[in-house]
């Protein structure tokens, strides 16, 4: 598949751990077919920060990244997430996966307590892009480790194998300057602009987001797509009041252990997302309380 198809709901899945720490093939194959064939998803992203990336080895990343190539059938497309805190890793991580079938890699900045300088962070994306092969899409979320939309426009023009972003750290005005920028640009104009701040999905959509790529997607995959169908089919009553409910249930699973409250709304819901990987600690009973709560408030319960 090309980067063309890579648009609307886009869930990060979780990976599903055993009480011993293990990844559960057949819980992740059946969220797989389900996001696909009942909540009618675009596509698929594994091994990002939903999916507890930065907590998987190498070879649970390819092995991952199999299984939603093979439960997918080219049915959507898959992205796999990259992070990691140098080029080499994010080059060996990277080529791991490339000839398996998915469409894209999410990469994360280095992040690890310094920030490379901006010419070496567009350096690091060029050498990622090059020693890999395939495209890329930059994950701006890490807040000490930030590109600003000028940084993202110029890596852009710089590396044709960077064919966008995904906008995340609550950060609207910055995907509002990204898609301003893109207008204004003709070289940028295929730029892919996703969205991953979660609480504000439909301002995201109304303002031309390509699609979204965040953790509420993975907790509540059905809203979300109705969301983005309402959003262009212009009915805004309706987008206005699936936001509402979108946003309820987030502030329910916001949180350090974001990926383990998706799992518990997941549980909630029927769905299979299994315990996380410590040192993440599992949802409290306050918390898994408000979760079902808010998921009752909008018709998941």
């Amino acid at each position: 598949m090309s980067t063309d198809s890579i648009y609307g709901i886009v869930p990060p899945m979780v990976t599903p751990f055993d009480s011993l720490g293990e990844v559960d093939e057949s819980g992740f194959r059946n969220d797989v077919q389900y996001l696909i064939e009942e909540a009618g998803v675009h596509g698929l992203a594994v091994t990002g920060s939903t999916g507890e990336g930065h907590a998987l080895s190498d070879d649970e990343v390819a092995r991952i990244s199999a299984w939603a190539v093979e439960e997918s059938r080219g049915r959507v497309p898959i992205v796999t997430g990259i992070i990691t805190n140098s080029t080499e890793a994010a080059i060996r991580r990277g080529r791991l996966v490339r000839d398996l079938g998915v469409t894209a890699l999410q990469v994360t900045p280095v992040h690890y307590l310094f920030r490379p300088e901006d010419d070496a962070m567009l350096k690091h994306f060029e050498a990622v892009s090059e020693g890999i092969g395939l495209p890329i899409i930059i994950y701006n979320v890490v807040p000490w480790s930030y590109l600003s939309p000028a940084l993202l426009a110029r890596i852009f023009e710089a590396v044709d194998g960077v064919v966008g972003v995904k906008q995340s750290a609550s950060d609207l005005k910055t995907l509002a300057d990204l898609l301003l920028i893109r207008a204004n640009t003709p070289k940028l104009a295929d730029r892919l602009l996703l969205t991953a701040v979660d609480p504000l999905l439909y301002p995201s959509f109304q303002l031309g987001a390509d699609g979204a790529v965040g953790a509420l997607l993975t907790a509540a995959p059905k809203w979300s797509v109705e969301l983005w169908d309402a959003v262009k089919a212009g009915d805004q009553e309706g987008a206005l009041k699936l936001h509402t409910r979108l946003l309820g249930l987030w502030n329910a699973i916001d949180g350090p252990n974001l990926p383990a409250n998706v799992k518990t709304a997941m549980k909630l819901q029927g769905r299979k997302g299994g315990e996380p990987r410590p040192p993440m600690p599992a949802t409290g009973l306050g918390q898994k309380k408000r979760i079902l709560e808010a998921l009752q408030l909008s018709g998941q319960g």
